[in-house]
């Protein structure tokens, strides 16, 4: 698991792994409606005869595929308020903060590691505050796009 995958999963938002669903087959989607209709043929009773027979739908109304399910969104400032309640650490500003509130590594190390992984461009890489401030808005743009609500004025 890379380091960004432990903040999805500290926030609750660790998805599947995409080989476990691949390897799942689509299944057909099932109709709100039965598809109804009439069979007609010939044919006698006895063995040798090959009856013929013709299906006549009695609608020609499309089947409709079911509808895309919703990824459900966590909320995830509610949880880091929680979180935050009573320590004197700014999650929304720092990526520190963010980091020791949800009790993951946070030191320069931990941090470049994390930068690399999400990459971060090398000329930011150089510069601690400047990698930074880029990684806390990566991070929040990366929990929005995994499912969380981030508030759009955290993403700016």
């Amino acid at each position: 698991m890379g380091f960004f995958g432990k903040i999805l999963e500290k926030l609750g938002l660790k998805k599947d792994a995409p080989a476990a669903t691949a390897a799942a087959p689509a299944k057909p989607a099932a109709s709100a409606k039965p598809i109804t209709g009439t069979w007609t043929g010939t044919g006698t009773t006895k063995p040798a005869a090959k009856p013929t027979l013709n299906y006549e739908p009695t609608s020609s109304a499309p089947v409709k595929p079911a509808a895309p399910v919703a990824i459900s969104e966590v909320d995830v400032v509610k949880q880091l308020e929680k979180l935050s309640a009573g320590k004197n650490l700014d999650w929304k500003v720092s990526i520190v903060d963010l980091l020791k509130l949800l009790d993951i590594d946070s030191s320069r190390e931990a941090r470049n590691e994390l930068a690399a992984e999400l990459g971060c461009p090398a000329d930011l890489m150089k510069d601690s505050a400047k990698m930074n401030v880029w990684l806390h808005k990566e991070v929040l743009r990366q929990i929005a796009a995994n499912g969380g609500n981030i508030p759009k004025s955290l993403l700016d």
